[in-house]
């Protein structure tokens, strides 16, 4: 079943959130100029509807010691969605981007040790689905 189109509160309460995910409701509210009702409704259906899937922070700085690596992952056949909401629930995947060319996924890894990298590497590739993968490990910050 096709999720509804987004509607421009929609949109608008998403970049709200994506400029700052912990603004309240009454922030919220203010920023798109509509009733604090109206916030928490769309922001419950966004949320059922899986449009919204979690609520994270960025920083400047990584974490001192973690390990941080982009796994590229080769999947079988039709099994996308199935090893994407596997790969979803181990946590120190950060991030999951479909992609084109000799590789399906790109997965962003985030380690307390190496060891815990070991362990999370083992894990995707004991995901049933998962064909192939290569990891790089992110060393020094260069630009950006």
């Amino acid at each position: 079943m096709a999720k509804p189109e987004l509607s421009d509160t929609d949109r608008a309460l998403i970049a709200a959130l994506r400029a700052d995910a912990r603004a309240s409701i009454t922030e919220l509210a203010q920023m798109l100029g509509v009733s604090r009702t109206t916030v928490k409704a769309r922001l419950d259906a966004l949320l059922a509807e899986g449009r919204i899937r979690r609520f994270t922070i960025e920083t400047d700085v990584d974490v001192e010691g973690q390990v941080r690596a982009i796994t590229m992952v080769e999947l079988q056949g039709r099994m996308s969605r199935t090893v994407t909401r596997t790969l979803a629930r181990i946590p120190e995947v950060a991030t999951i981007h479909s992609t084109n060319g000799a590789w399906d996924l790109v997965v962003e890894i985030r380690a307390e040790s190496l060891a815990s990298f070991d362990r999370v590497l083992r894990d995707i590739r004991e995901v049933p689905g998962v064909l192939n993968s290569e990891s790089s490990l992110l060393l020094s910050h260069v630009s950006g």
